[in-house]
């Protein structure tokens, strides 16, 4: 007997069912993968057929089993567990009553479901019922009455397959699941290459590819959050995989805590990759009766190179992820007064500060750190932190008749009002701050262990439904009586001390809670999460902010670098980029302005982050010119597709092509790092064309879809740091 999922349909463009059940054989579709899986009938182990281009039916293989140490060693099982045989990394751990830690879960019976459940306390992709379909294998361990529940959903239109596991305990004793997984794929024999984002504050999501070798390999976060050193992404690639050819996997965590992700290849020749919770950070206890879900893992597979992967991400994201209204609406120019003034200002000098963004063209101010603090004024990084009322000292009236009196300026070129954005770093506290000595219990602490102190501050222990409600009361007391139509919550330092390795998960959960309920008490504000830069760009914070502050390090040519590495699985959309004062701050680098300010076009949130008054004659009469041209651009890159054409690492000249969402627009970022003497230029063929309609160059000569991207296109650069925005418009009539 054959079952099917009616919806999706071929309306979805997949040439088959999303999901096909033939007795205990199992087959997820999407338009370009299959993902296929049975139950083996003597054990009850779900056991993986095929992750890879579109399949009809499971492939003609041949398992391998010789010798007698490893009974599993030769299977592509879903969920492994620990100490029946399969040497290899589990997919879970559980310490039952006795201490014993050996799991045997049996497969008990299966559900589909049309569209896709949420998950309890977490965010997950949605869809609506046409998007997605979802299967559910239900597991259950006889000897120690624990169920599994492993949730697969596929969203057919972005080949993607999103894995999760439920563990709920069914007996009548506690236990703790010491390791739980996300996703567990077995990848066939063959040689692979891993691909992952690596880096530090302020040079965030740097490419980093290696060999899959045998043995174990991998890397954590242990920050507390995704951090800085490593993302939740990883992908697994053919050695001659390149952006434009050859087979990825894509895989990608919807969380904000620590991770682990394994890959192992087998003595046996076979690959695996793990990815979920940090497993030193759980130790996650369960009465009878409770359950533990899983964050979600989002995979996706391309048969057309790396730069196709990122693609089916960047969709899937802005469509099915991010909640926010202005997830594909382009985003106000804005200023941030950070490195305009630091900490020193008044009413006044943010005022002055304002007007002169505003006579600019700029859409949007935004005061930074230094505005609130009342027992304990915020006039440096060492107090206010967790005191969110205006600091009287530089607003003697408050911060409402200020805000009022911003937003009833008027940008230049535009008929809106100035809009009014603020700074808070709410899961953060000072020892000098009047909420610290009411509340010392509030902090993360490990009994009579000292509280370390990172930048000044501590961190307030989110898992705690006291402090959640302390800070979705403090902010949204300051968004009632604020005209506030932007947020940057930052988060300056990581997790250090905490009481127990459950309380790490606990603290997201109850940070989950708060973007949650924030985010829906105020739709009309635009979020965006920053942590020192880029140390939480991760789903689960884009699940609540349409955009993350990529990195502190403004530095353009370093910036190129962070941000074609982080579009590796997270759309342009999502990040918040500026252009800032020279020398830099970080490289002590002098680049061109117009150089600066293209690759910040290049994110879906273009600012400034500057003093006007104190740029150099020519730079400051470029700005308005400049807003003009990023406001053209962004709609193109908020709901366009991104191809990386030239990557920073490999060439003098990366370049990057967006293309809008109907096709008839495009925008090309071209970029010359060093000059070259007596040298041509490079050809730069272009990509994702139609190659047989026409595109008019920046409203100038014609060429085809086909001449652009096997022939090619040239500019002419001069000097160090040259770049050229170009527009392609497509024509309606075809060559014939």
């Amino acid at each position: 007997m054959t079952l099917t999922l009616v919806h999706p349909s071929r309306a979805n463009g997949s040439p088959t069912k999303p999901i096909i059940i033939d007795k205990y054989s199992f087959a997820l579709n999407g338009c370009n993968v299959s993902y296929r899986f049975h139950i083996d009938n003597e054990t009850g182990d779900v056991i993986l057929d095929h992750f890879g281009g579109l399949v009809t039916e499971n492939p003609p293989v041949q398992t391998i089993h010789n010798g007698g140490w490893s009974t599993q060693a030769h299977l592509r099982r879903e969920f492994p567990d620990l100490g029946r045989g399969d040497f290899r990394s589990p997919a879970v751990c559980i310490m039952q009553a006795d201490g014993c830690t050996i799991s045997d879960f049996k497969y008990q019976s299966h559900t589909v479901l049309e569209g896709k459940p949420s998950l309890s306390e977490l965010p997950s992709t949605f869809g609506k019922e046409d998007e997605v379909a979802t299967l559910i294998i239900h597991m259950f361990d006889n000897c120690s009455s624990v169920a599994a529940d492993l949730v697969y959903s596929v969203f057919p239109k972005h080949d993607a397959i999103v894995r999760s596991i439920k563990i709920t305990n069914k007996s009548e004793k506690n236990i703790i699941v010491d390791k739980l997984a996300s996703i567990c794929v077995d990848l066939p024999p063959g040689e692979y290459d891993m691909l992952e984002l690596q880096g530090d504050w302020a040079r965030e999501c740097a490419r980093v590819r290696r060999e899959v070798d045998y043995g174990t390999q991998g890397f954590v976060s242990t920050a507390g959050y995704s951090s800085h050193f490593y993302n939740p992404f990883l992908a697994i690639t053919s050695p001659t995989t390149t952006e434009s050819q050859g087979e990825a996997w894509g895989f990608s965590l919807v969380y904000t805590g620590s991770f682990s992700v394994e890959v192992e290849k087998s003595s046996q020749g076979l690959t695996r990759a793990l990815m979920g919770m940090n497993p030193s950070q759980l130790s996650w206890p369960l009465g009878p009766g409770e359950s533990l879900t899983s964050p979600e893992c989002v995979s996706v597979f391309s048969a057309s190179g790396v730069g196709c992967m990122s693609r089916k991400f960047h969709r899937l994201y802005r469509q099915n992820l991010i909640k926010s209204k202005f997830v594909s609406v382009p985003r106000p120019v804005l200023l941030n007064s950070w490195e305009a003034l630091y900490f020193n200002f008044d009413e006044k000098t943010i005022y002055k500060l304002a007007q002169e963004s505003a006579n600019l063209g700029v859409k949007l101010f935004v005061l930074d750190d230094g505005w609130f603090g009342a027992k304990h004024p915020r006039f440096d990084d060492k107090a206010g932190l967790g005191d969110w009322v205006a600091n009287r000292d530089r607003f003697p009236n408050g911060l409402q008749p200020l805000a009022e009196n911003i937003t009833n300026l008027q940008p230049a070129n535009t008929e809106t009002n100035l809009q009014f954005g603020l700074w808070f770093e709410p899961e953060m506290v000072n020892q000098k701050s009047d909420l610290y000595e009411r509340h010392p219990d509030w902090v993360l602490h490990a009994g009579q262990y000292p509280r370390t102190e990172t930048r000044q501050q501590l961190v307030l222990n989110v898992a705690l439904t006291e402090v959640q409600n302390f800070i979705i009361e403090s902010v949204s007391g300051i968004l009632q009586s604020v005209p506030v139509s932007y947020v940057k919550w930052d988060n300056n330092r990581g997790i250090h001390e905490s009481p127990t390795p459950h309380n790490h998960h606990a603290y997201m959960l109850g940070l989950y809670r708060v973007f949650e309920e924030l985010t829906s008490r105020f739709p009309h504000v635009l979020w965006e999460g920053c942590a020192s830069g880029g140390g939480r760009f991760d789903p689960g914070v884009l699940q609540y902010f349409p955009q993350i502050w990529t990195s502190d390090n403004t530095d353009a040519l370093d910036r190129i670098h962070i941000q074609f590495g982080t579009s590796l699985v997270y759309p342009a959309s999502s990040m918040g980029a500026h252009v800032s004062a020279v020398p830099n701050e970080f490289t002590g680098r002098t680049i061109p302005f117009r150089f600066r300010a293209h690759v910040a076009m290049m994110g879906g949130s273009f600012g400034l982050e500057l003093n006007p008054d104190t740029l150099p004659a020519e730079d400051k009469a470029q700005i308005p010119s400049l807003i003009a041209l990023a406001e053209k651009i962004n709609p193109i890159v908020i709901r366009g597709d991104m191809w990386r054409l030239n990557l920073p690492a490999d060439s003098n000249y990366p370049a990057a092509l967006f293309i809008s969402e109907d096709a008839n627009q495009a925008v090309l970022f071209a970029f010359q790092i060093r000059a070259t003497t007596v040298h041509n230029y490079p050809l730069l063929r272009l990509q994702g064309l139609d190659p047989s309609a026409r595109y008019k160059i920046d409203g100038d000569q014609t060429f085809s879809g086909a001449t652009l991207m096997n022939g090619g296109i040239q500019h002419r650069f001069a000097g160090d740091y040259d770049s050229r925005v170009v527009f392609l418009e497509r024509l309606e009539h075809k060559e014939t």
